[in-house]
């Protein structure tokens, strides 16, 4: 063994490296001797080098708990506050995804919660639909009779405007006119310009003239909004109509929440009036019908009311404050949020007939 290596193993050895001798001998002990002389330390010095790290298994199991449970959280949120006692009383669950074609069934069963001020949809399906204008589907556009894909696109556009402006605007929900809506509809279909006439100006409308079959109204006196929220659930369709005319079907859901006008108690009623709505409206190719750009024609339009009232027409929805605990009419039945099935017309009307049947839930 060269000289050199012998004094590695001596410094291991002193360092308390595995494998040192017990008892060094006396060659070592005058190496040991020179070589703390030679580096200045007091008699009796002992150098060490740092022993060897635990393998901390405990941490690393421990980081590995904390991400899985970070990643728990993340992804199942509101199953978590439920495991731990959060607030059972709130609709937890995630938003819906849009819809994009007609649902085959009824939504789920909900907890039965009457709704709040602070939580107008709590005990609704309504609460994981998405707020006003996002709740309507606009499908892809594509090249359809008479127009090609970008006049589609805009045709598809300015169907859901008439739709948040008839349904969705603050101030038509008020009783003020809606001008947006209006200006989209053809000035040259007489029969949907004689209806907007009497409807807009008649103190006594009737079922074929009132403003309700397409616009949504509460009366200020009768009944304000709960916030500024109303859920939407619907989309439209489109398809090539008479003379290659673009057609667009649309199939939406309106909840609005509401209280009493006159009580501004932290314990005031909150009735949910909920509107389904069906209009069906062609962009009528300039060739073949007589129209003005960027207006539509009205081919149909269907109203179901729940919670809207059940006396004669008067223009604005009637909520039925204070029959929240009156029993229920046990032979007519229906689930406002059932969108599985079209509206009811059978009976000739435009939907305004079946307004007073019980809702199975609201």
């Amino acid at each position: 063994m060269s000289e050199e290596e012998w004094e590695r193993f001596l410094r291991e050895s002193v360092a308390g490296a595995a494998g040192a001798p017990v008892e060094p001998s006396a060659r070592a002990r005058e190496v040991e001797r020179r070589l703390r002389e030679s580096s200045g330390q007091p008699e009796g010095w002992r150098t060490y080098s740092p022993a060897r790290p635990r393998r901390r298994t405990g941490w690393y199991v421990a980081g590995l708990v904390a991400v899985v449970a970070l990643l728990v959280v993340a992804l199942f949120p509101h199953q978590v506050v439920g495991w731990f006692g959060g607030n059972d009383d709130r609709q937890d669950e995630a938003p819906l995804a849009a819809e994009s074609e007609s649902p085959r069934e009824a939504p789920g069963a909900e907890p039965d919660l009457r709704p709040t001020l602070a939580e107008p949809f709590r005990g609704s399906p309504a609460a994981r639909w998405a707020d006003g204008a996002a709740g309507i589907t606009v499908p892809p556009a594509e090249a359809t009779g008479w127009m090609d894909a970008a006049q589609v696109e805009r045709a598809l556009r300015q169907s859901r405007d008439f739709l948040v402006d008839a349904g969705l605007n603050s101030r038509v929900l008020r009783g003020e006119r809606p001008t947006k809506a209006i200006a989209l509809l053809n000035p040259h279909q007489k029969d949907v310009q004689e209806y907007l006439r009497a409807a807009l100006s008649s103190t006594a409308p009737t079922d074929k003239t009132d403003p309700l079959l397409l616009f949504s109204r509460f009366q200020p006196e009768q009944s304000r909004p709960v916030g500024d929220v109303v859920k939407t659930r619907g989309r439209l369709t489109y398809r090539e109509g008479k003379h290659g005319a673009v057609e667009v079907a649309a199939d939406v859901t309106f909840v609005y929440p509401v209280t009493p006008a006159g009580d501004d108690g932290r314990d005031a009623e909150v009735v949910r009036t909920i509107v389904r709505r069906e209009v069906v409206m062609s962009w009528d190719d300039p060739a073949e019908v007589i129209t003005e750009p960027g207006t539509m024609s009205l081919v149909s339009y269907a109203l179901d009311m729940t919670n809207g009232g059940c006396s004669a027409p008067t223009g604005y929805f009637v909520p039925p404050f204070g029959t929240a605990d009156e029993p229920a009419d046990e032979a007519h039945h229906v689930d406002p949020y059932d969108r599985s099935k079209r509206i009811d017309t059978s009976n000739g009307t435009t939907g305004t007939g079946n307004s007073c049947v019980t809702a199975t839930r609201s």
